[in-house]
């Protein structure tokens, strides 16, 4: 938390909920990560190029923020193993829940889902709790 600034991260969650709300509107698509992703390899008709598109988007928007100054965070300094449970980790939560934080968090709320508020009130639980073992115990 050594950068946080509550207008970034308004502005960030505004970006959000814009982009989802365009895929949303101009295609009738859900803007959920882990969705889009998988979608890439089941490879139905019509499907893969918006995906790859809106992926290939948030990849080149690391370098489109950089002139501005944008700190993203640095996984290098991070050891290789946890960084790859992490993503085993976040795969399993994904399949376990339909859907990812983006998915329930974002355009399922929105749309007053229960399924998706259950799903964002127990991700919300953990990450508070990992929080505090890693803050208060040093571990994780």
């Amino acid at each position: 938390m050594e950068n946080f600034s509550p207008w970034s991260a308004l502005a960030g969650g505004a970006l959000l909920g814009l982009s989802a709300a365009v895929l949303m509107l101009f295609s009738g698509k859900v803007a959920g990560i882990s969705g889009i992703i998988s979608g890439l390899f089941t490879r139905k008709k019509k499907e893969f190029s918006w995906r790859l598109a809106f992926l290939t988007g948030m990849v080149l928007s690391m370098f489109i923020l950089q002139p501005f100054s944008i700190d993203l965070p640095e996984l290098i300094k991070q050891p290789v193993l946890s960084i790859i449970a992490a993503g085993f980790l976040v795969g399993f939560g994904t399949r376990l829940s339909n859907g990812c934080t983006s998915g329930h968090g974002i355009i399922g709320l929105g749309r007053f889902s229960k399924r998706s508020i259950t799903a964002t009130l127990i991700f919300m639980a953990a990450a508070v709790i990992v929080v505090f073992i890693r803050s208060r115990l040093g571990v994780l």
